[in-house]
């Protein structure tokens, strides 16, 4: 149970000391002198000095002042009864780190103690006396040792926490670079070969005036996008979080380089601007990158346009250009529209990627947004 939640430990610890020290009262010799509310007065106080504990994790100072100030109210009232809450708020107090304070209180308790007993007995030393039954020196160390002992033991437990998620974390990281270095070696020396001969190839094909066989420029496509998707993967790999990560803050950036390839982009983001998660973020910026991407290799379109409309619960990224996409074809499957697919439904969102009744083409992705 984490320190700082009330929970059913807490009622019954607080009900359990309310009640221990009422049927000492009770039971116990207590001062007639003074008004007759006295009396009622001291077993409210004796009451409500063990039912506060029951906020001692939550507000350790608070219970810390609001007991001792019962103890000594019906200290002051004639009742004889050990200040058993506020041995029980100094243990709180200490195990949550107020060792100052609780020192400080603990001081003034000692000295003030011994004044609300003469308030009631008119006698100094039945008064001292009395104090140093209700308010031994030795349980208050006790209890302030216990609580530091615990202290230092959950401190130390968080510590060896963090320390295994760190030694996890740097094994991760170094698995994943040697996975980099694997692929590295065996794969891109091989994808590399065949990317070259294929161009190769192909130039000296059209350069005789030959046709071009489809096989080898489907050779030489697949080499092409093998060798982008395997660079992402090594890139991926060797990312340790500590380079900035893309987001929605770059995507002007990446509409500003479109328009430097001869494309005429626009962005339009439309609702009020938001805090939304980081993969979120991320997902929409590799979105708009992708389908940029796709328009300026594949599509030979004029214009190009970029809305990300803010929603109450969604983020919506839409990209639509007015290239060759037609209304009778079907979208081609390939490895940037599935890898947008997967990031999209990973996230629990949808992604729609088809031709545009007008012409061109149009990739539109609604991705939920967690509210707190």
């Amino acid at each position: 149970m984490s320190w700082g939640r009330i929970g059913l430990g807490d009622v019954a610890i607080a009900l359990g000391v309310a009640g221990v020290v009422l049927v000492a009262g009770l039971s116990g010799q207590h001062s007639p002198s003074g008004p007759a509310i006295l009396g009622p007065l001291g077993y409210a106080l004796l009451v409500c000095s063990g039912l506060a504990l029951v906020a001692r994790r939550t507000a350790p100072i608070a219970v810390l002042g609001a007991t001792g100030l019962c103890a000594l109210g019906y200290q002051a009232a004639g009742f004889d009864v050990p200040a058993v809450a506020f041995v029980f708020a100094v243990y709180a107090a200490v195990r949550a780190g107020h060792r100052l304070v609780t020192l400080a209180v603990s001081v003034a308790m000692l000295a003030a103690l011994p004044l609300a007993a003469l308030a009631a007995l008119h006698d100094t030393g039945a008064a001292f006396a009395q104090a140093r039954g209700a308010l031994e020196i030795a349980w208050l160390i006790a209890a302030g040792a216990a609580g530091e002992a615990l202290r230092q033991a959950e401190r130390r437990a968080d510590e060896a926490e963090r320390t295994r998620e760190e030694t996890a974390r740097r094994r991760a990281d170094e698995e994943r670079l040697h996975i980099a270095r694997e692929l590295h070696d065996s794969l891109t020396h091989q994808i590399s070969v065949i990317k070259v001969q294929s161009e190769a190839a192909v130039h000296v094909a059209r350069k005789r005036g030959e046709e071009v066989p489809e096989a080898l420029l489907a050779i030489r496509e697949a080499g092409r996008e093998a060798a982008r998707e395997l660079r992402a993967t090594l890139e991926a790999l060797r990312d340790d979080g500590s380079e900035p990560r893309h987001g929605l803050e770059q995507v002007p950036e990446l509409v500003e380089r479109a328009r430097t390839t001869g494309l005429d982009a626009t962005l339009t983001i439309a609702g009020q601007r938001q805090d939304v998660p980081v993969a979120v973020d991320r997902t929409v910026y590799r979105i708009v990158q992708e389908s940029l991407t796709n328009i300026a290799r594949h599509a030979a379109a004029d214009t190009a346009s970029v809305r990300i409309d803010y929603r109450p619960d969604t983020l919506v990224v839409q990209v639509d250009d007015d290239g060759m996409g037609a209304k009778d074809r079907a979208p081609s499957a390939g490895v940037g529209l599935l890898g947008m697919r997967e990031r999209v439904t990973a996230l629990g969102g949808r992604l729609r990627a088809a031709p545009r009744v007008e012409g061109g083409f149009s990739v539109c992705a609604e991705l939920p947004v967690e509210r707190p």
